[in-house]
């Protein structure tokens, strides 16, 4: 048996949006495949890069472990890392070079190094896993258990759903971004120090959340969604097991909340009323937050919810236009998400709304339309970003020949536009704030003369940043005029 050393490369401190946020959650993924190679009876530590200060403190973890294989397993449920966000990227290659100068095999996992496996080879990987990769990983550890020096190209003979360097070439063999149907272990809990994750959250926001799955995968196809590991599936766990680890997470750690992470939770109304009599019964439940599409908010799902004990739904609206979200294949349309709002809302459940800016073609008709919806559906918050290619996607392939020479975020809070949109970053980003100011405005009591005068104010900003942005076009046109 071998002693692994397993980590991911997501720190939070390199991100300004998510430290002022100050909300992270333990690397699900990670400790799902940490507790699957302690299951096969390796010795296992896990570095857990969330909280930690730098790759400094990796270096000093290997060199204190000196594990034989060092396995980079990004978390696939943060979404933060279905985006190449540059800081991470060298983040892990730093911590791969690390772990290859105190002599480890390395294997590299996610969702950048599925996409792009080059840097991470580079840095010093022997493999990278293609997609959620778990059958390779194993079939992997395997041979390094039995032969610890073995060669890369016997390593990876046979193995589908790899990438190399063999004889001084790049070689990606086929049969990944295929799901692991084996459900994934439990999370080993135990390999992390969750005290600093309460303490972090309580300091921040008086109340503690951790970090659930309950299923993996999405079988929606929109245009701009990133399908790097799970690809156009959806797989979903038992309600009862569920129910049991909501139950084991409450009895075990006492969170006062929990964010799950799927993409879509839940799906099917039945589902939910299973998982709600499970948890119920269990006296295990924890009131909760998920994600949903507008579409799957019927009456029924939204008593379901509630009777499960969720709190809070975030829906992907993503704009009030319904050009834009026939463009982004989205398949919903803007009054089911006005009808899911209100459904929701009569559960007495808090509603969230995801909106994109940026997306191809929009025109400030579309903005101003997806303004209307948050004045017209009032969600009780909003999280705004702006048309990230990734690649993979429809909308990479759209636009990749327009790509500029910034190709890659430094953080979650650049919203820099990385091809020819419509608007300039700056405007995005004006909306992003003015968006955000309007939904504080409409959640707050005020009296009626405060009221009028700062609706009055919004409407001014809304003005003024129009203005000067068709000020600026009209320039730029100018200047590009012939003669």
């Amino acid at each position: 048996m071998m002693s692994i050393l397993v980590a991911h490369s997501y720190f939070l401190g390199f991100d300004r949006k998510q430290v002022e946020r100050a909300k992270p959650y333990p690397p699900l993924a990670t400790l799902q495949v940490a507790s699957l190679l302690r299951e096969a009876g390796h010795e296992v530590a896990v570095f857990d890069a969330m909280l930690a200060g730098g790759t400094a403190e990796y270096d000093a973890r290997v060199r204190a472990v000196q594990p034989r294989l060092a396995v980079f397993y990004e978390d696939n449920f943060n979404f933060l890392s279905k985006m190449c966000l540059a800081r991470m990227r060298r983040a892990a290659c730093d911590m791969i070079a690390s772990a290859r100068r105190q002599g480890a095999r390395v294997i590299a996992a996610g969702s950048d190094a599925s996409d792009s496996p080059a840097p991470y080879l580079a840095a010093g990987a022997d493999v990278v896993l293609i997609g959620e990769g778990l059958a390779a990983l194993r079939t992997l550890v395997q041979r390094l258990d039995a032969n610890p020096r073995l060669g890369t190209g016997l390593l990876v003979e046979g193995v589908p759903g790899i990438a190399a360097t063999l004889d001084g070439r790049l070689t990606v063999s086929n049969g990944g971004r295929v799901p692991d149907e084996q459900q994934p272990a439990q999370p080993a809990w135990d390999l992390i120090d969750i005290g600093r994750y309460r303490s972090t959250w309580r300091n921040a926001h008086g109340y503690f959340s951790l970090n659930m799955a309950a299923s993996r995968g999405c079988s929606f196809r929109c245009a701009w969604c990133a399908k790097p590991i799970w690809g156009n599936r959806y797989l979903q766990r038992e309600p009862a097991a569920v129910a049991a680890e909501m139950t084991y997470l409450k009895r075990a750690f006492a969170p006062d909340h929990i964010w799950f992470a799927d993409d879509i939770f839940g799906f099917r109304v039945d589902w939910v009323a299973k998982f709600a009599a499970a948890v119920n019964a269990a006296n295990g439940s924890v009131p909760f937050t998920i994600q949903t599409r507008a579409d799957l908010v019927s009456p029924a799902m939204a008593r379901a919810l509630r009777e499960a004990n969720c709190r809070e739904v975030w829906i992907g609206a993503e704009s009030g236009s319904q050009r834009v979200l026939d463009s982004m294949n989205k398949g919903t349309t803007v009054e089911e998400i006005h009808r899911a709002r209100a459904r929701l809302a009569a559960e007495n459940i808090r509603v969230g709304f995801f909106i994109q800016l940026g997306y191809l073609d929009e025109q400030l008709e579309d903005i101003l339309a997806t303004r209307a919806l948050l004045e017209d559906s009032r969600p009780d918050d909003i999280g705004v970003s702006v048309a990230y290619p990734l690649p993979g996607t429809k909308f990479y392939e759209i636009v990749k020949s327009q790509l500029q020479a910034k190709t890659h975020w430094q953080e979650s809070n650049d919203l820099e536009m990385m091809f020819e949109g419509t608007y300039r970053s700056d405007f995005y980003r004006a909306i992003r704030d003015l968006l955000h100011t309007q939904i504080s405005f409409q959640n707050r009591a005020a009296p009626p003369h405060d009221d009028q005068r700062e609706r009055r104010a919004l409407e001014r900003r809304w003005e003024h940043l129009i203005a000067g942005e068709h000020q600026y076009r009209n320039a730029a046109q100018e200047v590009r005029a012939p003669g």
